[in-house]
């Protein structure tokens, strides 16, 4: 199934032909006034040397009205095996359908609202029939039976007619389309950009991001440079200061020689308060009982790490160096 983008906008249009794989692209003389388009015919040159097909109108009140239409944009420098004229359906309409075709030029019938609309397009030889989807369901219209009675009718007449599945509101629209089998859809990139996105592909892809940066990458990679240390004969207020000065939530604290005594969090100093009061905070550090701390190496992966906070069920591990000195801390954050 061809896929088209459907758009005026100069942006967006390279944006979405860098995907490599569009079809082409459908435009509109109301696309073009929305965007604030004067220049057209500029603009249509300019768009014919970015896409691999371009779809244009080609408008007029008689077949030879739009036969001379269709010409004078070839004459702009438009390669006629890359540009499909757009025909609005109608008795002069596919009149004009069948004297391009005979001229060897792409042509779309579109603005189809009835399979009779569409039969009239096919008999005169159109490249591309388009009903409006969209418009049609807005109108209450069973849109979709349209389409696959006019996709029946290629298949079963072999006629040498693509159906462009148009009027894209939705990616329920593009599911439709690819149900139906028609040949062809033109989509807005609005709607494009949602046709890969689910909300399991995301959490499956942050996982394996997760689970390969957790296998890869080492503590020393992710711990923050600065190193919340205090000796352990610092006063609790200081060391409180000192807290709030690192923006951590915890405060390593070492010996005369550097050598990890224990570690103080946010959570100690509140259960000290609810326990012994604000008296609590004229002591030293080195008045409080330290535990053994739990310690990793700087150089340890971060699998290491994340197994150990799974299994002490602390939120912070110190982190050393090959001599046993803190060079910082991991929050189970960091991970």
């Amino acid at each position: 199934m061809e896929l088209y983008l459907d758009s005026a906008n100069l942006q967006e249009i390279e944006e979405a032909f860098k995907l490599g794989f569009l079809s082409g692209l459908t435009t509109t003389p109301t696309f073009m006034q929305r965007e604030g388009i004067t220049d057209i015919d500029g603009t249509i040159v300019k768009l014919s040397k970015i896409v691999p097909v371009l779809q244009i109108e080609a408008l007029g009140n008689t077949a030879e009205e739009i036969l001379a239409e269709a010409e004078r944009q070839i004459n702009l420098g438009l390669d006629p095996q890359k540009t499909v004229f757009k025909i609005p359906v109608s008795l002069e309409g596919v009149r004009a359908c069948k004297l391009l075709r005979n001229k060897g030029y792409l042509v779309n019938i579109h603005l189809v609202y009835t399979l009779q609309q569409a039969y009239m397009a096919m008999q005169a030889g159109a490249t591309y029939v388009c009903p409006l989807v969209g418009r049609l369901q807005d109108q209450g219209h069973d849109a979709l039976a349209l389409i696959e009675q006019c996709v029946k009718a290629v298949n079963h007449y072999k006629y040498p007619t693509k159906i462009m599945f148009s009027s894209v509101r939705h990616t329920e629209h593009v599911r439709n389309a690819i149900n139906l089998g028609v040949h062809t859809i033109t989509v807005p990139w609005k709607v494009m950009k949602q046709l890969t996105e689910n909300n399991l592909t995301t959490l499956g892809t942050e996982q394996f991001i997760i689970d390969t940066k957790l296998m890869t990458k080492r503590v020393k990679e992710v711990i923050r440079t600065i190193n919340p240390v205090v000796n352990i004969h610092t006063k609790l207020t200081d060391a409180i200061i000192k807290m709030t000065e690192y923006g951590f939530g915890a405060i390593t604290v070492v010996d005369e020689n550097d050598v990890v005594k224990g570690i103080f969090t946010d959570g100690d100093l509140r259960r000290y308060i609810m326990k012994e009061g604000s008296n609590f905070l004229n002591k030293k550090l080195s008045d409080l009982p330290f535990k053994s701390p739990h310690t990793i190496s700087a150089n340890a992966l971060l699998n290491d790490a994340y197994q150990m906070f799974k299994k002490t069920n602390v939120d912070t591990i110190i982190v050393v160096d090959d001599n046993n000195k803190s060079v910082g801390m991991i929050d189970i954050q960091d991970i």
